[in-house]
């Protein structure tokens, strides 16, 4: 296989290799755009790193900083990169609790990509002295991605990070 077919989802695309691409300022799910997926007869994470992500405190509107990690186990797709970074930008001057964005990432790629399993982890750095890093999960329900969600939720923090003062 030389590589991806036209055929293959990415006619579909409209962000990646366009110059013309605009920059939401307001949260925004519908930037998030799918390819299929080649290799579904198998299973395989997909990571990715976001270290700028922002958004607002709903109440103070202070921004917020953070890395946020997103991992799953693809099925028949998986999500267009920039699409991602685009929709992560959305969330610039969106006021949303931590614990709130992480879900609804999580929830938005569900939506999407319908993963064998997913992860969403929030690194945010401190404000008033305080760290917050929600991190939330789901496995397919009936399937082993449900058990698999089940003990990592039971597991994820059992050796902590060591905390360098970020």
């Amino acid at each position: 296989m030389s590589g991806r077919s036209h055929e293959e989802g990415l006619k579909d695309l409209t962000l990646l290799g366009n110059q013309g691409t605009q920059y939401s300022f307001e949260y925004a799910p519908e930037v998030l755009e799918s390819v299929d997926s080649l290799h579904s007869n198998r299973d395989y994470f997909v990571k990715f790193n976001c270290p700028e992500f922002t958004s607002l405190c709903p109440i103070t509107q202070q921004p917020d900083f953070a890395t946020m990690y997103i991992s799953y186990i693809p099925d028949k797709k998986i999500v267009e990169s920039k699409s991602l970074k685009l929709y992560l930008f959305s969330f610039r001057n969106h006021g949303d609790f931590h614990e709130d964005c992480v879900n609804i990432i999580m929830n938005d790629l569900i939506k999407l990509l319908d993963p064998r399993y997913i992860e969403v982890w929030g690194k945010f750095t401190p404000r008033g002295g305080i760290s917050i890093d929600p991190w939330c999960n789901y496995g397919r329900p009936g399937t082993k991605y449900e058990e698999m969600a089940d003990y990592r939720l039971m597991n994820h923090d059992l050796y902590p990070e060591k905390i360098d003062n970020r």
